[in-house]
């Protein structure tokens, strides 16, 4: 009995003993084994003694170390990596933000205008249309200034930007113009401007400035995640090289403009957008023009025959179709006189035509003089003058037109004529020009859009008394519509310039006298010489002998009988 007993507490001993073995021996391995974070990591990584090394080697054949030093070295090497990791995500992320802030920076520029806008139209309509309480707040001011962002964004992306777009043909391609700080190299030149010039309008002047100051601002303007320790450089418009603009008239004006880097080689280069903004309407008003008649006043001297010529186009167009015109013609001097007297009785006979003046004056011939007296001898109130010489052909549309661009008070109406080119040289020969109507062909080849020229002008007699009238003392011919021309920009009044369909200027040989001033005997070759033909057909005169011998050269030769 003792001896059964002594067995089972031998036995219980002996499984104690095995238990406690087994519990330090699962205790020793758990001391000596790595960490649960560094298993974690072990199944990533290459186990020591068999990982290989930077430089291809293993790190067995190196001899390296092994284990928890190995590990921690391996976890060293993937900290660093981490590091990178980071840098190069911090770098994209202070990318994001400085397109962000670019793009709110827009966004901001479209919001102080609209806001200036709504300030500035308090109670009023706002631009989007809708109404907005007092101070330019309500309901719906938010949300158009949404949609007018929006639209402005949509303006973005259907402007060749970023990509172009299929075009039909050469002839369909906008063209850029190039700037720099002082002047604009432009292809459309028209008579008056030159391939390089200075921006003489203000509002051409105040846009360059615009885009150059806006793409400094944005240069040196710190951008979000920079190094502020570092320096950076400061850009002014010294560095300012070149730029390059478009408008594509339906989406906005697109500029690119490249400043002088940091290296030698290096540039910068921002692009920069001006978005059109959505019509707005300004105004929807009837206007009455029956009542409206026109004084249309014609300086003359000589010249007889060519007013009977004005005269046949006066009677179709003013008597027989408008029928709301008074003729005022200033005569100076005595010869020719009796005719010219005699073609306005004829008129008067044939179509019971009772609205003329004459007045004769015995001077010397001023268009300015001649005008002035006409004007200021209108006794029937405020009437709408229309200033002409007699070698000018108008349409009854025109006469509209004249009624429609001219307020007393607010605007007059400075039509840009299309002159003729001398008929000899369009048709070639005398027996092969057609009749004066006929002729009256806007093309290139035809004529030209006078846009130096400033004497046929609509607008009330209130507004011409005002301004002063013209300058009297100068004598002959020009200078005396440009002078009058700069009074109406120097005022309040708005000068509407604009190419007039029905307003032609028909050809005739012009004689500059020789007693004329230095400045205008100038002003009258440069017309003389512009006048007579287009660029093409000047150049086939200059060459013609060339042309000729060219054209002999090419006839073929006929052959020489030989004799039998």
């Amino acid at each position: 009995m003792l001896r059964r007993g002594l067995l089972a507490w031998v036995s219980r001993v002996g499984v104690l003993l095995i238990l406690a073995c087994s519990s330090l021996s699962l205790l020793y391995v758990m001391t000596c084994s790595p960490h649960s974070e560094d298993g974690l990591v072990s199944h990533a990584l290459p186990r020591p003694g068999l990982g290989v090394g930077a430089q291809g080697g293993t790190r067995a054949a190196q001899g390296g170390p092994t284990g928890r030093e190995g590990y921690h070295i391996m976890l060293a090497e993937r900290e660093e990596q981490h590091k990178l990791h980071i840098a190069s995500l911090k770098k994209q992320i202070a990318q994001l933000k400085e397109a962000l802030q670019e793009r709110s920076e827009q966004l901001k520029g479209v919001q102080d205008s609209m806001d200036r806008a709504v300030g500035g139209g308090r109670g009023g309509q706002s631009p989007a249309g809708g109404i907005l309480a007092e101070g330019g707040q309500g309901p719906g001011a938010d949300r158009s200034h949404a949609d007018l962002q929006e639209f402005l964004r949509s303006q973005l992306g259907r402007a060749e930007v970023h990509q172009g777009t299929r075009l039909p043909s050469e002839y369909a391609v906008v063209p850029f113009e190039s700037f720099t700080l002082q002047k604009v190299y432009q292809l459309e030149m028209g008579l008056t401007r030159h391939p390089e010039e200075k921006p003489v309008r203000k509002d051409r002047r105040d846009e360059l400035n615009e885009a150059l100051e806006t793409a400094l601002r944005s240069l040196n303007t710190p951008r979000d995640g920079a190094d502020q320790s570092r320096t950076t450089k400061v850009y002014s418009p010294s560095d300012f090289i070149e730029g390059i603009a478009r408008t594509e008239k339906d989406k906005g004006t697109l500029y690119e403009l490249t400043f002088k880097g940091d290296q030698s080689r290096e540039f910068r280069r921002l692009v920069l957008f001006r978005p059109f903004g959505p019509l707005m309407k300004v105004k929807n008003e009837r206007v009455d023009t029956a009542n409206v008649p026109i004084n249309i006043i014609v300086p003359l001297s000589q010249r007889a025959d060519k007013f009977r010529h004005f005269m046949h186009n006066f009677r179709e167009v003013c008597v027989r179709q408008d029928g709301r015109v008074h003729l005022t013609v200033v005569y100076f001097g005595k010869d020719q006189m009796n005719e010219v007297r005699s073609t306005l009785e004829n008129t008067s006979r044939e179509f019971n035509f009772r609205n003329f003046t004459l007045l004769q004056l015995n001077e010397e011939f001023s268009r300015g003089r001649g005008l002035d007296v006409g004007a200021r001898a209108w006794k029937g109130g405020n009437v709408l003058l229309f200033f002409c010489d007699v070698d000018i052909y108008f349409t009854a549309d025109f006469l509209n037109t004249c009624r429609l661009n001219a307020q007393p008070g607010k605007k007059v109406f400075y039509p840009v004529l299309f002159s003729q080119y001398n008929p000899t040289l369009i048709y070639g020969s005398q027996d092969h020009i057609p009749p004066a109507e006929q002729q009256l062909v806007i093309k290139k080849d035809t004529g030209f859009w006078r846009d130096f020229g400033f004497g046929m002008t609509c607008q009330y007699r209130s507004d011409f008394i005002n301004i002063g009238g013209f300058d009297v003392d100068i004598k002959g011919w020009g200078g005396e519509d440009v002078h009058l021309y700069r009074k109406y920009l120097h005022s309040n009044l708005l000068v509407v310039r604009s190419p007039s369909r029905g307003l032609f200027h028909l050809w005739h040989e012009k004689r500059c006298a020789d007693e004329l001033p230095p400045e205008q005997y100038r002003m009258c070759m440069q017309s003389k010489a512009m006048n007579e033909a287009s660029h093409g057909q000047l150049g086939m005169l200059f060459f013609r002998h060339e042309i000729d011998a060219h054209l002999r050269r090419q006839k073929p030769q006929r052959p020489v009988a030989k004799k039998t």
